[in-house]
């Protein structure tokens, strides 16, 4: 069923100042409230909006569900990406778990002296690298990391509908956020990890962040 102007104008009215009685959304529409009665009645009905006695009207779940859907679609990387923690790849592999452990962080970015990203090395690779192997600490981290040519990543402008994509399809959890640049390689400027995904659908449910 397609609204009226008029029911697209009391669902904006209750979206920016609920909880608003119907004698307040007739008064910033100049109109009476009978005028307005049935469009309201017919509002609750099809759940734009809910009502509460003695207190007003409130946008209902179908159109806080459209409004999420909307958002997440036009939402990008670079709206809710975080920093990298960053690594060089002359760096031990005891430098590496330090990092993982202090910073709490699944993954750390392998970066060369020019800063260009070089590779990932992950919680499981260290682990792999440090079981039953004593000398593990002092092996530089280049040689345990998963690099470059093999890593998924994403840039900024990418959409975050696509990056959890990414995700999923090559089972990852975090990706690099490289910038493209005039030399090609992309220049690494934050990360997006499953902490993010958790938190930008908490964020669109009303729920709040969780610590990273």
């Amino acid at each position: 069923m397609e609204l009226t102007e008029r029911q697209l104008n009391i669902i904006e009215l209750v979206r920016s100042h609920a909880p608003i009685t119907a004698e307040q959304i007739a008064e910033q529409l100049g109109l009476s409230r009978p005028t307005i009665r049935s469009d309201l009645a017919l509002l609750v009905m099809l759940g734009y909006l809910d009502a509460k006695p003695k207190v007003g009207y409130f946008i209902g779940e179908p159109v806080r569900q459209d409004d999420s859907a909307a958002k997440l679609e036009k939402l990008l990387v670079k709206d809710v990406l975080s920093l990298p923690v960053v690594v060089r790849t002359s760096s031990s592999v005891q430098d590496a778990v330090i990092a993982l452990f202090t910073e709490n962080v699944g993954s750390l970015f392998v970066c060369d002296e020019q800063g260009q990203l070089a590779g990932v090395i992950s919680r499981k690779d260290l682990l792999k690298v440090t079981l039953g192997n004593a000398a593990a600490a002092l092996m530089p981290v280049s040689l345990v990391m998963t690099r470059h040519l093999h890593i998924v990543s994403t840039s900024p402008d990418e959409s975050v509908l696509e990056a959890a994509r990414k995700m999923i399809r090559y089972q990852v959890d975090s990706l690099p956020v490289l910038q493209p640049n005039e030399s090609g390689e992309g220049e690494l400027v934050g990360r997006i990890s499953k902490t993010t995904m958790t938190n930008v659908l908490l964020e669109l449910g009303g729920k709040g962040r969780v610590s990273p």
